[in-house]
């Protein structure tokens, strides 16, 4: 039976095991949790409520979401259709109610099909996003100025995008089963609650949280399916088949992958095809778009940019970016094939993602969205976590207070350049460093969160316990232990191992 355990692995695994508690093996969560009336007791009695690990997790999503809300209040009431530059100082800018009427959607306009007025010409975004745009701008009146209308338009994506934040915080929730709180990481993620409502990026997020989860249950088709619509909303999910390519190469599970690959395949051109076939300029404007903008926000190439008498042209900052990503993907895939044991999905999905976004020309502030459910499943470490979310929102509140200094004339109010640069440095720092956690759990499983409880790959389906049929280098040899490491030493998917099958 594919999946099967090897005879190697622990006895955890051949037992159905305890859910793993944060509070026992986290010391930020413990102390956090004092907040509610400390860890759970040893005589506590679990399994018999109504509020289970998702529900609750599920609502807690929910609230933080609402706080977000709240958060984007001063722009909601004037910001966005009144001075320059107040909806930078409040820090509470979104895309979605300027976009209603610049993209089209208060005249009627169809999305790819209808040449829009203006610079743009056609809708910068992918396919399903902008059926989502479109599909909010039928549920929002008609009627009223056009401030009503944008106002309106921005509350209904908010009810979508809230839908779209539940389904992640679940998804990745029941993704590792028994880590079920690590959920926790995800709904009271600050950055998540801040740029949740910025821009669309949700519906791809919760399309490959989905994705994630139906790997995990080794359904490969419905993970390829569910990753293809995601890719037809967002171009960031289609690099998560790089990864997973190269741990089923380790482990022989070709025929699993063929199926999500051609699944996604199928489902990302029954989402494009139409479009493509009968609007091309429309659609392409979403590619052509991406490979003309030039250096942007957030970016270390705009760092580069803005220091140097002789800015790198567009087209050499794209050629650099793209071998640079290149390498990036070249490194991963050597870490996946010669780590002492193979890596869990969802590291080299984060690492990946990472990669991109690293070495991208532009970093939008919800770009961050991206990343939150596959750091909480790569690395679930409160501290860690919560070290890069600091950065992350330290850029968030940077960008806004950039914009409002660019937009504020001579009253010059906010931050300057020099002080954006830091930020953006910070944005950096924070995401090199929750890799470089990510790649030393890889190299010293012993140091790896989940598996020091016993786990191979919660998140990796057929790939959970399988065998290894081909490695390089260093994977041949034992894997290398933690230092004072104290627990069990799990021994998974070792080359020559007895038990299970290709």
């Amino acid at each position: 039976m594919c999946g099967m355990p090897s005879g190697e692995s622990t006895q955890a695994s051949v037992h159905e095991p305890e859910p793993v508690l944060p509070t026992e093996e986290d010391r930020v969560a413990a102390a956090g949790s004092e907040l509610i009336g400390g860890p759970l007791g040893r005589r506590a009695l679990t399994g018999r409520s109504w509020w289970t690990p998702v529900r609750v997790i599920a609502l807690v999503a929910i609230g933080m979401f609402a706080l977000g809300l709240v958060q984007k209040a001063p722009c909601y009431n004037g910001a966005w259709f009144f001075g320059a530059s107040s909806q930078y100082t409040h820090a509470c800018y979104s895309d979605i109610p300027h976009l209603y009427q610049g993209r089209g959607f208060a005249d009627g306009l169809v999305p790819y099909f209808d040449q829009l007025p203006g610079d743009m010409e056609y809708l910068e975004y992918p396919v399903l996003t902008g059926v989502f745009m479109e599909v909010a701008s039928w549920l929002t009146p008609g009627s009223g100025s056009i401030q009503d209308q944008e106002q309106w338009y921005w509350m209904v994506n908010a009810g979508m995008l809230m839908a779209c934040a539940a389904v992640i915080a679940v998804c990745v929730t029941r993704t590792h089963a028994r880590r079920p709180w690590d959920g926790l990481l995800i709904a009271l993620a600050p950055a998540v609650a801040l740029t949740a409502t910025i821009n669309w990026d949700l519906l791809a997020v919760a399309l490959t949280a989905a994705a994630m989860l139906m790997w995990s249950r080794g359904r490969s088709l419905a993970f390829g399916v569910l990753l293809g619509l995601a890719t037809a909303a967002k171009l960031y999910p289609v690099l998560l088949l790089g990864p997973l390519l190269v741990l089923c190469w380790r482990a022989g599970r070709w025929r699993q992958y063929g199926t999500a690959l051609a699944g996604a395949a199928v489902a990302w051109l029954v989402v494009n095809g139409p479009v493509m076939l009968f609007a091309f300029d429309g659609w392409s404007k979403f590619y052509t778009f991406s490979q003309e903008r030039g250096v942007d926000f957030g970016s270390f190439w705009l760092i580069l940019a803005q220091n140097s008498d002789d800015p790198l042209s567009t087209d050499t900052v794209n050629t650099l970016a793209t071998l640079l990503m290149l390498l990036c993907c070249g490194g991963v895939a050597a870490l996946a094939l010669t780590a002492p044991r193979r890596p869990r999905f969802a590291q080299l999905a984060f690492l990946i993602v990472a990669a991109f976004v690293l070495t991208n020309k532009v970093y939008s502030p919800q770009y961050v969205l991206w990343l939150v459910p596959l750091a909480a499943l790569a690395r679930p470490k409160w501290r860690d976590f919560l070290i890069w979310q600091a950065g992350e929102v330290a850029y968030f509140v940077g960008i806004w207070m950039y914009l409002a200094y660019t937009t504020s004339g001579d009253a010059h109010k906010g931050l300057p350049v020099d002080g954006y640069h830091w930020v953006i440095g910070m944005h950096l720092l924070g995401t090199l460093y929750l890799c470089a956690m990510v790649v030393r759990d890889i190299l010293m499983p012993e140091r790896d969160p989940v598996r020091r409880s016993g786990d191979d790959d919660p998140s990796g389906g057929v790939l959970d316990g399988a065998e290894d049929v081909f490695v390089l280098g260093p994977a041949d040899r034992p894997a290398r232990h933690a230092v004072q490491f104290e627990g069990p030493r799990v021994e998974w998917g070792r080359t020559g191992a007895t038990g299970g099958s290709l």
